[in-house]
């Protein structure tokens, strides 16, 4: 029997771990600072061991490590590098569905030398969206064309016909994980010129686009897009842009509540008060007996009946509500309010719509445009959609190591053919499948 360890039993683990279960050879442990989740997951599985484990506990987490044939971390991104660093300290394989950090980066030359494979991005984006497009990329190159324009854009959100409250919102994952991202810079590459925002700017630089055959939702960019013109190979690229999707109206709400600093990440210096509104209020310097809204509509220079405005209040910005004592920043009170508000309900769907445009150029002369887009739906009071297409290519990914059709050592992305093209065959089989369109 071989083992492996899933560092974290948040909301993606569960289709993670009962697939590996499902293996029937393979035992698994499930360690997180709450056991009781884990042990949820298990579900009694004779396969299956829970533990209790924080960071702070590194021999538990060494001896754990070393006792594994994998560890797949889905901890918060912080936290991998610690985990890899101990994958090769005992030549140990690993896993996450996180963005490869510069740090993890300079661990490549290490794995190589301890003969440790190191898997990242083998979640849904980043995962999914590089095998995706790579195939599309290879299948072009096949044919002697190259690329001329690549988009893609992705967008994790509930189903339509949850869409019912004032932001177009639900949560399918960490709050604090969505809120984080919308203070990302963005940079991409546009008819061959840089174009580049800070994270303040973030949310006035967004499109409305239709997905054929799904909706029209706002798509605003992603982090910074122009590595990937030299990690998919798009040398003759003049356009490379990763984007994320939301239902219209977002952008301009979350723009709004950057401006008032509600993103904050510090505690706030002299505040001594003790509800939502009195955050409000601090954050935009007004006195401590102003109304809360309409010092904000002053603030935000907006009408008392901006769509904005009635959002804000509608999540309770404006409101006498207590803050939670276990918390004390801006972003964390926003966090907790948040969840209360827009989280998934009982037996509601989200949605994953993730679409790539190829522009493609042959040798006789002829323009190509390739689009691939792909809809799934979570399970009603089962898997959500982002649980399926983050967790299960990092089982995927788990298996193929211990079956060996992964060998190379070293930090890795799923972007070469023997890795995306038995991920994505296997993913078909569940129902997470791309359309693809030539025209």
């Amino acid at each position: 029997m071989t083992s492996v360890l899933v560092l974290g039993a948040g909301s993606v683990a569960p289709p993670l771990v009962r697939y590996l279960l499902e293996q029937g050879n393979i035992n698994v442990t499930v360690a997180s600072r709450t056991v009781s989740k884990a042990e949820r997951i298990i579900d009694r599985h004779p396969n299956g061991v829970p533990e209790t484990l924080t960071m702070d506990m590194d021999e538990k987490l060494e001896d754990l490590i070393s006792k594994h044939d994998v560890s797949v971390s889905l901890l918060p991104f912080e936290h991998h590098t610690k985990v890899a660093r101990l994958c090769i300290k005992h030549k140990k394989h690993m896993v996450t569905t996180s963005y490869v950090s510069p740090e993890m980066r300079e661990l490549d030359g290490p794995a190589k030398e301890a003969g440790v494979i190191i898997l990242n991005e083998f979640g849904l984006d980043p995962g999914i969206d590089h095998m995706s497009a790579m195939k599309i990329i290879h299948e072009v190159e096949a044919k002697g064309g190259k690329i001329l324009s690549f988009r893609s854009t992705t967008g994790a959100l509930q189903a339509f016909e949850a869409n019912n409250n004032p932001f177009g919102y639900k949560f399918s994952w960490a709050p604090k994980g969505v809120l984080l991202a919308s203070k990302n810079p963005s940079k991409w590459l546009e008819g061959g010129q840089i174009k580049e925002y800070p994270g303040e700017q973030l949310f006035e630089n967004y499109t409305i686009i239709d997905v054929p055959g799904v909706g029209a939702f706002e798509n605003y960019p992603n982090r910074d897009s122009v590595p990937y013109k030299d990690i998919y190979g798009l040398e003759d690229a003049h356009t490379v842009y990763r984007g994320t999707f939301r239902m219209t109206g977002w952008c301009e709400t979350m723009r709004n509540v950057v401006a008032l600093g509600w993103l904050g990440e510090e505690p706030m210096e002299g505040f001594s008060g003790a509800t939502y509104a009195d955050v409000t209020r601090h954050l935009i310097g007004a006195s401590p007996d102003a109304d809360a809204e309409k010092a904000t509509i002053d603030f935000l220079r907006l009408k008392p009946y901006a769509t904005v405005i009635k959002r804000l209040e509608w999540l309770g910005l404006f409101s006498d509500k207590p803050l939670p004592a276990d918390r004390n920043t801006p972003i964390d009170y926003l966090n907790v309010i948040s969840l209360e508000r827009m989280e998934l309900g009982e037996g509601e769907r989200d949605m994953v719509v993730m679409f790539h445009e190829f522009l493609a150029a042959y040798p006789d002369g002829r323009e190509q445009r390739i689009t691939s887009t792909l809809l799934d739906f979570g399970i009603p009071d089962g898997d959500t959609s982002i649980a399926r297409t983050v967790g299960l290519p990092a089982a995927i990914g788990v298996k193929m190591i211990l079956q060996r059709s992964i060998t190379e050592p070293g930090v890795h992305v799923p972007v070469t053919k023997n890795i995306y093209e038995p991920v994505m065959a296997e993913l078909e089989t569940v129902g997470i499948k791309f359309i693809e369109r030539y025209e």
